[in-house]
């Protein structure tokens, strides 16, 4: 399975994935209203599953119940877990596949076309994605010129978090250069309180550190290529990025609990360092899924307690946005195609994302979505540097990767920048390593 980047926010927000959980989503279930609409597909079923438990999946619970209430069809929903390709996998072969499947990585999405599972989506979905979403949202969902995943949440993982108390009392602002970001750092160290809380428990928060640079630095052409192994990851630029990403994993000084600190530090924790009740770092670099944490967990205030700012540029580069996402796919093995895709078309409307863009702990890759339609002016906030990057926007680099090299723990990537962390002296030989291990899983 791909690194489930956001997956692991979701497991820690919800408490565990709990297999098989159906909800169902009709007219009467008490969801949001999607206002009028003829009752067309009354007495037809759709069958959802997709990896979200606890909060997110009642929000998306209520997205359904307004389809319900606009069209009369009756929907289920089931978690897989976070292992998405396996449990499809086990209903495809057992003949009770869902009709619609919230796909979370672009590699399983490229997965399932590849074994046939998938049917493309219809042409008016396709009008209404064009219109909708920038064209790079509709490239991570086609495979072989075929459009089968609709982009329907996004997350946005080039945001830096932070204290706004620390930096008050250190005297430092946002930093616009990750020269700044260093700089600021010291200085916050000096007052007091480590820089960053760096999550390395885990190897996913260390892929997203260093794909932030990698994009920055080395532009979108490289990162594309980097992402696709079309470039080996001995290639000067990764050498580079590593170089810069040794700067802070290196120094005691910004990383709270240096190397050996942060490799026992999981993606909560490191969190909590940062807005918990005995403060430990200033700083903590994750996603915009940092904010539902802050809220839900911490009962922090975001905007008050708890913001962010973009991550910086670094050397001469641009400021990076890389996303994740979940993607809406029909399976052939579905029993409700007509009903399946009338609800991946409402998921492509702003009118759905707006239902949980209501709810919050949301942010929608639909660059039609209000800005008013938003929780919060955090979220606001992130959502428009997501839709304004347009086709700027890189989907995560491991999530596109095969499993064995960009999405298991103690092996690949994971593991291999996880090492780096603890010794980050050798930026060279560390990329040979990487080369190696992704030889190994593209075939090559």
């Amino acid at each position: 399975m791909r690194r489930p980047s956001v997956r692991h926010t979701r497991a820690a927000l919800s408490g565990a994935a709990v297999l098989g959980l159906a909800l169902s989503a009709t007219a009467c279930g008490g969801g949001v209203s999607a206002g009028g609409g003829k009752q067309e597909l009354s007495g037809e079923s759709v069958t959802v599953a997709g990896v979200w438990t606890g909060v997110e999946q009642q929000n998306f619970k209520k997205v359904l119940d307004a389809f319900s209430e606009k069209t009369g069809a009756k929907v289920t929903f089931s978690s897989t877990g976070d292992n998405v390709s396996t449990v499809i996998g086990s209903q495809v072969e057992g003949g009770n596949a869902p009709d619609v499947v919230m796909v979370p990585q672009v590699g399983v999405l490229q997965q399932f076309a590849k074994k046939g599972w998938l049917a493309p989506l219809s042409a008016e979905i396709g009008a209404e994605a064009k219109k909708n979403f920038a064209q790079v949202w509709k490239d991570y969902g086609t495979v072989d010129k075929t459009y089968y995943g609709l982009y329907f949440k996004a997350s946005h993982k080039s945001t830096v978090w932070y204290s706004p108390e620390a930096f008050a009392q250190a005297g430092v602002k946002p930093a616009k250069t990750y020269q700044e970001l260093l700089k600021s750092g010291r200085t916050l160290s000096d007052s007091g309180v480590p820089a960053f809380s760096v999550a390395g428990e885990a190897g996913w928060p260390l892929t997203d550190w260093f794909e932030n640079i990698y994009l920055s630095q080395a532009g979108q052409e490289k990162y594309d290529k980097l992402a696709a192994h079309k470039i080996p990851w001995t290639d000067p630029s990764v050498v580079k990025a590593l170089t810069a990403l040794g700067k802070l994993f290196s120094d005691k000084n910004l990383v709270a609990g240096g190397g050996s600190g942060a490799l026992r530090t999981d993606f909560p924790e490191s969190v909590q360092q940062v807005f918990g009740p005995d403060p430990g770092a200033a700083m903590v670099y994750e996603g915009d899924f940092v904010s539902a944490l802050v809220t839900d967990e911490l009962h922090k205030q975001v905007g008050k307690d708890a913001k962010f700012f973009p991550f910086p540029a670094v050397d001469e580069g641009k400021a990076p946005v890389v996303s994740g996402g979940d993607a809406a796919v029909v399976l052939k093995a579905g029993k409700h195609k007509k009903a399946a895709m009338e609800l991946v078309k409402y998921l492509a409307t702003p009118e759905a994302s707006g239902v949980w863009a209501k709810a919050g702990g949301y942010i929608s890759p639909n660059k039609k979505v209000p800005a008013d339609a938003y929780h919060d002016e955090v979220t606001r906030k992130a959502a428009q540097s997501l839709t304004e990057a347009g086709n700027s926007v890189r989907f995560d680099m491991s999530d596109q990767a095969p499993a064995a090299f960009g999405g298991t723990q103690g092996a690949g990537e994971w593991k291999l920048l996880q090492d780096f962390l603890r010794d980050p002296s050798d930026p060279e030989a560390t990329a040979r390593k990487l080369e190696a291990a992704a030889a190994k899983a593209y075939g090559k």
